[in-house]
C-alpha cells in the first residue's frame, strides 16, 4: 500500500489499530537515517512545552494511563526545521487558553519522524520512531493523531491548523459523546471563519462537466482535484498568494486541474468511472477540510494529497513530486523535500520554507 495514501485522510479505527499492532514496513525502514541535512536545521529544533508527556513510548501504557485520568493521548509527529511545527507550538500552544484546553484533555507525546527512539505499539511490537511514522504514512509535519480510550483514532490532522480550527479539533477529539461522525461537518458548524464567501475561478481549472474517467484509457497528464468551500480563509489565501506565483502556475500546467465545492451536488464522474457528486465523492475520499488537493496518476490511481495549511514552497514541491513521478521511487515526501532543499542550497539558491 502506498504510504502517503494511508496518511491522506482520517484512518478508520480498525485500520489504525491494525497498523499499530503491526504496520507494514516501507522504504524508510530499510534506509539508514541520514538525519536532517544542514539546510534543514533552520529554523531548527523548537522547544516543546514542558507539560508534554515524558513517555517511555509504550503506547499501551500511555493510552491506559491517560484513560485512567479521564484524558486521551495526542501523538504529535514533528521534525526539526519545520516552520509549521513552530507555528503550532508558538501560535497555538503559545496561547494560554488553547494550551490549557490541550493539557486538560490530552497527554501529548512527541514523535520525531526521523528519530531512533523505540516505540512500542498497541500490539507490543517495538520499532523506531521513523519506522513507526512511516508505517502510519506520516508525510507532513506536524501530523496530529488524537487517540480515544481504546487507542483508536478519534481524529487525524495532516498539517498545520491555525488556532481557531485547532480549537474546534480539540473539542471534537476530546473525551465525551454527542459529536457527529464527520469532523468536516463539526468544523463547518463550529468554525465559520471570516472568508470571501466565494470560490475563486482560475484559468487553469478544467470547466464542467467533470468527466474524469481514466479507467478505460490513460490520460496524457496527472489529475489534481482541488476540494474547497466558500467559507474558507485558507482557500482565499491559496488563490491570492500561492496561485499567483509563477513557479506554482508553471507546475500546475503539468496537470489537469479541477476545482470542486466539497459541499455541492455538482455531478462528477470519478477517475474510476463512477458517477457521483462532489459532496459524495468528498465523503468517500475522507476529505476533512478545505483546501485539499488530491492527486491521481494518468490511470486514475490516487497517489498523493496536500492537506491543511501549505505555503507556496511546499505546494510547488508537492506538485513536482507528483508530476515527476518521484513518489514511485521515494514514498516519503519529506525525504524528497529534504533532498530538493539540500540541492537548491548547494547551488547557492535561497530557500525559505515559509515562503
Amino acid at each position: 500500500m502506498f504510504l502517503s495514501r494511508i496518511g491522506a485522510g482520517a484512518l478508520a479505527p480498525a485500520l489504525f489499530a491494525a497498523l499499530l499492532a503491526g504496520h507494514p514496513a516501507g522504504p524508510a525502514d530499510a534506509a539508514e537515517d541520514e538525519g536532517l541535512g544542514e539546510g534543514l536545521v533552520n529554523p531548527g529544533f523548537h522547544s516543546q512545552p514542558a507539560w508534554f508527556k515524558s513517555s517511555f513510548l509504550d503506547l499501551r501504557e500511555d493510552v491506559a494511563e491517560a484513560g485512567a485520568e479521564g484524558r486521551r493521548v495526542l501523538l504529535y509527529f514533528y521534525q526539526d526545521g519545520c516552520p509549521y511545527c513552530a507555528r503550532l507550538l508558538q501560535d497555538n500552544l503559545g496561547q494560554k487558553a488553547l494550551a490549557e484546553r490541550t493539557r486538560a484533555n490530552f497527554d501529548v507525546i512527541a514523535i520525531n519522524i526521523w528519530g531512533d527512539r523505540e516505540v512500542t505499539d498497541l500490539g507490543g511490537r517495538s520499532v523506531t520512531e521513523k519506522t513507526f511514522s512511516a508505517g502510519l504514512g506520516v508525510q507532513f509535519t506536524p501530523t496530529l493523531l488524537f487517540l480515544d480510550e481504546n487507542g483508536a483514532v478519534a481524529l487525524r490532522i495532516n498539517g498545520y491548523f491555525p488556532p481557531h480550527k485547532y480549537a474546534v479539533a480539540l473539542d471534537y477529539a476530546a473525551p465525551g459523546g454527542g459529536k457527529p461522525a464527520s469532523f468536516r461537518t463539526f468544523l463547518a458548524e463550529r468554525a465559520p471563519a471570516p472568508a470571501s464567501g466565494e470560490l475563486h475561478p482560475q484559468p487553469f481549472f478544467s470547466p464542467p462537466p467533470h468527466q474524469l474517467d481514466r479507467s478505460h484509457a490513460a490520460a496524457d497528464r496527472p489529475l489534481a482535484v482541488l476540494f474547497e468551500q466558500r467559507a474558507c480563509p485558507a482557500c482565499d489565501e491559496l488563490h491570492t498568494e500561492a496561485f499567483t506565483r509563477p513557479e506554482v502556475r508553471a507546475a500546475l500546467e503539468r496537470f489537469q486541474v479541477v476545482q470542486l465545492d466539497m459541499w455541492s451536488d455538482t455531478p462528477v464522474m470519478t477517475p474510476a468511472g463512477e458517477r457521483t457528486t462532489a459532496r459524495q465523492w468528498a465523503d468517500r475520499l475522507g476529505i476533512q477540510y478545505a483546501p485539499t488537493l488530491v492527486f491521481f496518476d494518468v490511470s486514475g490511481r490516487e497517489v498523493f494529497r496536500n492537506e491543511a495549511y501549505l505555503r507556496p514552497f511546499h505546494l510547488v514541491n508537492g506538485l513536482r513530486y507528483v508530476a515527476d513521478g518521484a513518489y514511485r521511487e521515494q514514498p516519503s515526501f519529506q525525504r524528497y523535500l529534504q533532498g530538493r532543499t539540500e540541492a537548491m542550497r548547494e547551488r547557492g539558491e535561497s530557500v525559505d520554507l515559509w515562503e
